[in-house]
């Protein structure tokens, strides 16, 4: 009685250690919870959420979790976790655990200073870019004869009138989606556009329009380039983080590399692999 009065405690005690709202199931004395159903999700779809899931799919996972419990408790009063197989599976699994949380409290341990970061920015700005950019306006037309005929009417103008009539005449004569826009493309980097229209216009200065029909599979443009953003380094700010989780990840790597090095040095090694056995130091 005093025996099942203390399992009756200890389970009480563990529900309650528990958010009701993270508690999905208790089946026999053994909580599943939202975690559970995550991991289990994932396992399938990487990127699913198990909260976002519908709520039929949500209870079938719950009910693969049921029974996910019960067959281990079917399995456990038959034996299984006695049989020489499972203690060699449960091996392998305790040392792949130890040597990733090993290497888990490795990195966490791991510092990079303000300092060490500036110091890695300052000597590798150029790595950290942002891109080129243009801000251009375009006409679509279907035809080239069609696009040569807006080119020639522009050609005389200049400044604020060649702008203002490329924009009316984007939203007359464009047969493309931006017409209503006037034409506006907002930035984009070169790779952003189809290479024809990009190398026309990294080819053209600010203000300029395209002196011929620009052919791409979409029809013949017209450009009329507003903006050109030379590419310059990033801030600081902008790209600390990921330098600090560079520096990590090499500090990281260079210690484990060392602490490897150092360990088989002082470990019995032999390689069975070799025409004649040697020992490796």
């Amino acid at each position: 009685m005093n025996r099942l009065l203390k399992t009756s405690l200890m389970t009480l005690l563990a529900s309650l250690s528990l958010s009701a709202s993270d508690l999905l199931l208790t089946v026999n004395g053994h909580n599943i919870t939202k975690e559970d159903a995550q991991t289990f999700v994932a396992a399938a779809v990487p990127n699913a959420n198990y909260e976002m899931l519908a709520p039929e799919e949500r209870e079938m996972i719950k009910q693969r979790l049921v029974e996910k419990v019960l067959f281990s408790e079917l399995a456990a009063s038959e034996g299984v976790d006695k049989k020489s197989e499972y203690k060699q599976s449960m091996e392998k699994i305790r040392t792949e655990l130890l040597v990733n949380l090993w290497m888990k409290m490795q990195l966490e341990n791991v510092i990079v200073s303000n300092g060490d970061a500036k110091e890695f920015y300052d000597k590798n700005s150029d790595k950290y870019m942002q891109d080129a950019m243009r801000e251009a306006r375009h006409i679509l037309l279907k035809e080239e004869k069609e696009a040569q005929e807006i080119i020639d009417i522009l050609k005389p103008l200049e400044g604020k009138a060649l702008h203002d009539k490329f924009i009316e005449l984007a939203k007359s004569q464009s047969v493309g989606p931006s017409a209503a826009n006037g034409g506006a493309l907002g930035s984009f980097t070169k790779e952003q556009m189809v290479e024809p229209f990009s190398n026309a216009t990294w080819a053209m200065q600010e203000g300029e329009v395209s002196q011929t029909p620009v052919k791409t599979r979409f029809g013949y443009h017209v450009i009329l380039l507003e903006k050109i953003t030379k590419a310059k380094p990033l801030a600081y700010s902008e790209v600390k983080e990921n330098i600090v989780q560079t520096l990590k990840q090499q500090k990281f790597a260079q210690k484990i590399s060392e602490v490897a090095k150092e360990l088989k040095k002082n470990a019995n090694i032999v390689d069975h692999t070799q025409e004649e056995t040697k020992t490796i130091n």
